[in-house]
């Protein structure tokens, strides 16, 4: 066998098919479709759910199941076709010289095994090392990916570390016999941003001391930036755009690579002034797709006769190995505004519907392990106050384990708050537990839950979900009218009236939602709680939902709780933003008073974690140490002062001794620490918008 040559590609895809065969028919899943990654270079895969990202992945790994196979087309890696290889040789090159990480850590490890016995495994496996010298080696990798007091991790079971750190350790799996290319599938979707931070740094700083080569998939564009040098855009099977990052970002040539980010939410978006656009239309399945190009029933620039007559190639476009699979990319005025933004009117708020005063929920939890032991309290949520306003968004973002779905759950009287109270209208509503409440309260405040798929009855069609909900709050004098009704609410989501009598399996994720959103607003809420309403679905279809609750709201006044990680559909949607670090509120605001300086030290911690798809934007940096403390045992004085980075310009020990007290700045704004008036007002804005 020759050796490889470093100055080709590492990997060289080329006319890749992939189908699936099922009993009725084979489904291509994949086609024609071609990347290179250079040594060292790190290529992103881009694109919504279905459409192929995580089946070339596969393909790559040579692990598509039973019923996949690759039909068409080479994988080269180093030079040799991967798809030649016996079972036996893609062995040699699997987990050692290619190595994946999945989208979800926990999948990754064995639950019955000690951290380190599983690193230790891969080098013992795949180089015949001595087991001495393996947990040697796990115990520096272990440390390369930044795990506090190593010796303690290799000796845990992975049930004992959080989220974040079995991403890590399964990031360190990967590394353990250095792999020439690396395979991400979405590793930092289940994580907060904050730990999303940290991961990519680290992803990015293994890389070049390994000189690893990447493929990145995911479908957040913003972490594409900060990850990628180059990027493949996917649409239905296909590449539609391929490029440099920063030359796709700023000078796309292809359609679908503009919808996408006119339906993400980049600083300077406005639900008022400059709303999102979200892409009309469905994707197609892959057994139902359009003649021509796949993107022509959804693209603002179709031409019949044309685009939908043949079959259309990928074609080089100016710029560095820059190419797009349109037939129009030369005549198209890349720069003309959208002509389908309209801009809508500010909604004014009215009068106060919810109101909290120092409300509290505790926890009694048991030390042992069948509820014997020692009783511990977890103070979930602390003394929170605030008050929302009809037709007005309150975002509540945190990380998970701050405490924001404990509030949720004491609202909507799924638990009953510890101490003070919740006015809800007139009513006091915090000790009343959710079967005690009448159907009016219970239909005045209704929730939006993050996942779709675990909120619908999986044997109950559309239409009976929604009547169902319609019978409970006594609505209709008649089986018609709520019938009526029903269909009513299915034109308020803009789903066809036809899905009433569809089966929630027979919806796509962003369908699903609409059915939940619709059955939410059923007794004509007042009070919506959208729990990560769309954190399970895809950009676009994250635009046309959160599109969606906007044009209720303005429709029947609604206060919306929009309880959220992502801070940059928080900037977008909200009017005023609360933030909660270990049950505290630690800043409240107007939006634009939370996203520009001063910050607590928290709150900029945040936004500098936000990954945005733009290159003409400048960050601050500001990685969290550490994970967020145990509400059983939250630290002395200040909640936030075992992870600040200001904590040295307070004097004396009072972050570590003293809970800070709120401090009221210009208008409503409230920052609860102990940083000086003088030191907050020198605080930069962590992010830098290029003059236009």
């Amino acid at each position: 066998m020759e050796p490889w040559d470093p100055t080709q590609p590492i990997l060289e895809i080329e006319n890749l098919s992939i189908s699936f065969f099922t009993r009725a028919r084979e489904i291509p899943a994949v086609m024609d479709f071609s990347c290179k990654v250079m040594a060292g270079e790190a290529m992103g895969l881009v694109g919504e759910s279905g459409c192929g990202k995580s089946t070339v992945a596969l393909a790559v790994m040579r692990d598509l199941g039973k019923n996949g196979r690759i039909v068409a087309g080479s994988i080269k890696f180093k030079g040799r076709d991967l798809t030649t290889l016996s079972e036996a040789e893609l062995q040699k090159i699997r987990g050692s010289e290619i190595a994946m990480i999945y989208q979800e850590p926990m999948a990754s490890l064995n639950p019955a095994m000690k951290i380190g016995a599983q690193l230790a495994e891969v080098p013992m496996i795949h180089q015949g090392m001595k087991k001495a010298e393996a947990w040697a080696l796990a115990r520096q990798i272990v440390a390369d990916v930044r795990l506090p007091d190593p010796d303690r991790i290799l000796n845990a079971y992975p049930h004992q570390l959080s989220g974040g750190q079995q991403q890590r350790i399964v990031i360190a799996m990967a590394l353990m016999s250095k792999p020439a290319l690396l395979i991400l599938d979405e590793p930092t979707t289940a994580l907060d941003v904050t730990v999303e931070a940290g991961i990519v740094d680290l992803v990015k700083a293994l890389g070049a001391k390994y000189g690893t080569s990447m493929l990145f998939i995911s479908h957040n564009l913003g972490l594409v930036l900060d990850v990628c040098d180059r990027l493949c855009v996917m649409y239905s099977g296909e590449a539609v755009e391929t490029g440099q990052v920063a030359q796709v970002f700023t000078e796309m040539r292809h359609p679908y690579t503009q919808a996408l980010f006119r339906s993400i939410p980049l600083p300077g978006a406005d639900k008022n002034a400059r709303p999102l656009i979200s892409i009309p239309g469905n994707f197609p399945l892959p057994h139902e797709r359009p003649k021509g190009c796949n993107f022509g029933p959804r693209c603002d620039y179709f031409e019949p006769g044309r685009c939908d007559a043949q079959d259309i190639p990928m074609e080089p476009v100016p710029g560095d190995r820059h190419a797009s699979r349109c037939l129009r990319w030369s005549e198209i005025d890349w720069q003309a505004p959208p002509a389908k933004r309209v801009a809508k009117e500010k909604l004014p708020v009215g009068e106060v519907v919810l109101k909290m005063e120092d409300l509290k929920k505790y926890y009694n939890v048991s030390t042992g392990a069948f509820g014997g032991g020692a009783s511990k309290v977890v103070k979930a949520n602390e003394t929170l106050s605030f008050e929302a306003r009809e037709g007005e968004t309150l975002a509540i973002v945190g990380e998970s384990g701050c405490g924001k779905s404990t509030f949720a759950k004491v609202l909507m009287g799924l638990e009953t708050a510890t101490s003070g109270q919740i006015m809800l209208f007139d009513e006091n509503v915090e000790s009343t537990p959710i079967q005690k409440r009448g159907a009016d309260t219970i239909s005045q405040v209704q929730m939006v839950f993050q996942n779709p798929f675990d909120t619908l009855n999986p044997s109950m069609s559309v239409g009976r979900q929604i009547i169902r909900a319609l019978e409970i709050f006594d609505i209709g004098d008649s089986d018609a009218d709520r019938h009526n009704r029903m269909l009513e609410l299915l034109d308020l989501v803009k789903l066809p009236r036809a899905f009433a009598e569809r089966m929630p399996r027979q919806l796509s994720g962003g369908q699903k939602q609409r059915v939940g959103i619709a059955r939410a607003f059923a007794g004509g809420a007042k009070v919506v709680v959208a729990d990560e309403p769309v954190s399970a679905l895809d950009v676009s279809v994250q635009a046309a939902v959160t599109d969606l609750l906007m044009e209720i709201q303005r429709e029947n006044r609604t206060t919306l709780l929009f309880i959220s990680h992502d801070l940059s559909i928080v900037r977008y949607l909200s009017d005023r933003v609360m933030v909660m670090y270990l049950g505290h509120v630690v800043e409240m605001g107007s939006t634009d008073q939370v996203f520009s300086p001063p910050y607590h030290p928290y709150t900029e911690a945040l936004l500098s974690a936000v990954p945005i798809a733009d290159p003409s934007v400048t960050k601050e940096r500001i990685v969290l140490e550490g994970e967020i403390p145990s509400a059983v045992n939250p630290p002395p004085g200040c909640p936030f002062q075992t992870r600040c980075r200001w904590k040295s310009q307070v004097s004396g020990n009072l972050c570590d001794t003293v809970m800070p007290p709120v401090q009221h700045l210009a208008g409503d704004h409230q920052i609860k620490c102990h940083l000086s008036a003088e030191v907050l007002a020198k605080m930069e804005p962590v992010i830098k918008i290029a003059a236009e």
